[in-house]
């Protein structure tokens, strides 16, 4: 098969047969073999029933039911485990991503060898304030921490080799940075291509503050893990180490100054235990051996592999 079409999707049944439509003329106008795997996030309008009569009538269809909302990372997930497609293009339910991209995309995979091609909205029709704004600061800082020069992380048009998508593991809120964690699985032939965003026809967007909170904790969190994910040991030991030593250096200070004042030169002075700076001295101490351990247990779970589901799915169409 050259092209599994994977789109995560929640209450858009107002454009899901244009989109379906759409994407069948350009892909069998390029005589490609396909699949289109919907995954329903939880919707609560009428987008299930649209995907049962879409696969009733082409068998191309394919379609995933979440029990409730998980969110975008967890649909692209499970869009990505079902995927048997030799190039996996993902987009937007919206009518934002244009599957005219797909030739372009499906050939820079194919034909030039390319593990990721990401799309680069340069002209954009969103609110400035909304999301031009939030999205250009993540891009921004994306880029920073991951030397990956990419303009636009979070794309939802993208193309990727079927390598790419059995071995990126997609969860929490990471859909924003799979090009990271593509890199950080190993994957270096990544890019990005020019595409053309198309003002929202139907619905309403789903961005608000809490994913504009979100990206920033996400950024965090890639950025640990492209730095320390693979080795816990490296931060945390380091760290626990250096604040173990500076406590127990400034302890054994306080303790050598006491005995000297007292056994040597006869002066008089206060017990160690009343002295402030044992007990920083202590707790120094104490915090570096806890980062110590912090690492040390992240080592352990490094070694085992993450069991049980992300998510529930209520049902499934053609898989």
């Amino acid at each position: 098969m050259n092209i599994s079409v994977v789109i995560p999707l929640l209450n858009e049944d107002e454009s899901l047969k244009e989109l379906y439509d759409w994407i069948v003329r350009v892909v069998q106008s390029n005589h490609y073999s396909y699949e289109i795997l919907f995954i329903d996030d939880g919707s609560t309008d009428n987008s299930w029933n649209i995907i049962e009569q879409l696969s009733q009538k082409d068998t191309n269809v394919k379609g995933i039911r979440f029990q409730t909302n998980y969110g975008k990372s967890q649909a692209l997930n499970a869009g990505f485990k079902a995927a048997k497609g030799e190039v996996i293009i993902t987009m937007d339910a919206d009518l934002q991503d244009s599957p005219d991209e797909i030739p372009e995309l499906y050939d820079l995979i194919t034909k030039d060898g390319y593990d990721l091609i990401s799309g680069w909205k340069k002209k954009r029709y969103d609110s400035k304030i909304r999301k031009n704004i939030p999205s250009k600061l993540f891009n921004w800082a994306a880029r920073k921490t991951s030397d990956l020069k990419l303009h636009d992380f979070n794309c939802g048009l993208k193309a990727y080799s079927n390598e790419v998508v059995k071995n990126v593991d997609v969860y929490g809120e990471m859909h924003r940075y799979i090009p990271v964690l593509a890199k950080n699985a190993g994957f270096t032939k990544i890019d990005e291509k020019v595409v053309q965003h198309q003002a929202r026809k139907y619905g309403t967007t789903k961005f608000g503050m809490d994913r504009f909170i979100n990206g920033f904790l996400d950024l965090i969190t890639i950025w640990f893990l492209s730095k320390f994910g693979k080795r816990p040991m490296h931060l945390f030991g380091l760290l626990g180490t250096f604040m173990f030593l500076i406590g127990f250096l400034s302890a054994l200070y306080i303790g050598t100054s006491k005995l000297l004042k007292v056994y040597y030169f006869h002066i008089p002075t206060r017990l160690i235990t009343e002295n402030p700076w044992f007990y920083i001295a202590l707790t120094t101490m104490i915090l570096g051996t806890l980062f110590f351990l912090s690492g040390f247990l992240g080592e352990l779970i490094l070694r085992s592999k993450r069991n049980g589901n992300l998510y529930n799915i209520s049902n499934k169409i053609n898989l």
